[in-house]
């Protein structure tokens, strides 16, 4: 999870160097495609196939549209008029979503009190980091975009772990299968501002790069196996540490100011997402979507 976390939170550092010479449709379409290259390589150096059938295909097109082309493009409409502050406290709406979402459809069915409260601290904990009360833009068209990709999301990690983990499918094959799918969808917005020439220099370049491999590559496996072990929401969970790692890559890479509020707000985040994860360990066994663990398909 601080790996997912590490890699997931460094994607805004990238994608602002890669936008240096590429634009949004450039960036999302060649990152989904790095992404997939990348898996479907170790995919298949593990002896791994892609799924066969066409209902697992159906279940990976919609999980692809509702984890990545969704998402990604109602995060590029609401950062046109929302605060950098309110949209990562927007984001950290995602594990709420899936505590909701896996209520209602019951794959959440012991909420202990200390997991809830840990979910509640963690997103106290990320209003005190950004800060987004003074701000502008929350109330806005763009605030409900990037609350609407946040539980996008959330309604992803539900599907993915429904119709997708444990049913005997390699969890890298999946997130090959899904990146893969998500280029192909991805490729149909480049008409629209993604087939102007650009001229990128080393640094886009190698950002773009980057965040393909690593950012998308393999922190789409990664949030795979944490489906498959623990369950949606605790997956979800990693979205608290994503201001985390931002604001800490912020200080040390661009030498960014970090106020005394922010840092309480970074270990406000840290104990709540500690104590979401006691629980889940001793939770196995719940129905929370675990079984993907014990498959002997799974590398």
């Amino acid at each position: 999870m601080g790996v997912l976390a590490l890699l997931w939170g460094s994607t805004f550092l990238w994608i602002k160097l890669a936008l240096d010479g590429l634009s949004p449709a450039q960036v999302t379409f060649t990152r989904c495609a790095l992404g997939a290259l990348v898996l479907l390589v170790l995919c298949f150096s593990s002896r791994r196939h892609l799924p066969r059938d066409r209902a697992t295909w159906g279940h990976v097109v919609v999980a692809a549209f509702f984890c990545n082309a969704l998402p990604f493009a109602l995060f590029s409409v609401g950062e046109q008029t929302v605060d950098s502050g309110v949209a990562g406290v927007l984001n950290a709406t995602t594990p709420l979503w899936s505590l909701l979402i896996g209520l209602t459809i019951g794959t959440e069915r012991r909420l202990h009190p200390a997991r809830l409260g840990g979910l509640l601290l963690g997103f106290a904990g990320t209003l005190l980091i950004f800060a987004p009360w003074g701000r502008n833009g929350l109330v806005s068209w763009g605030s409900a975009a990037i609350l609407g990709a946040a539980a996008s999301y959330s309604v992803a990690f539900a599907y993915m772990g429904r119709h997708l983990v444990g049913k005997g499918t390699a969890t890298i094959a999946l997130s090959a299968s899904q990146l893969l799918a998500a280029t192909g969808l991805s490729a149909l917005t480049l008409p629209i501002g993604g087939l102007a020439p650009v001229h990128p220099g080393p640094a886009a370049l190698l950002a773009v790069v980057v965040l393909g491999i690593f950012a998308t590559g393999i922190t789409f496996h990664l949030t795979y196996r944490l489906i498959a072990d623990e369950g949606a929401t605790n997956a979800a969970t990693v979205g608290y540490l994503l201001p985390v790692v931002s604001v800490a890559l912020g200080a040390i890479v661009l030498h960014e100011d970090v106020s005394l509020r922010t840092v309480a707000g970074m270990a406000v985040v840290l104990v709540g997402v500690g104590m979401t994860r006691r629980p889940a360990r001793s939770a196995r066994g719940d129905g929370s979507l675990c079984e993907g663990a014990a498959l002997p398909g799974r590398p």
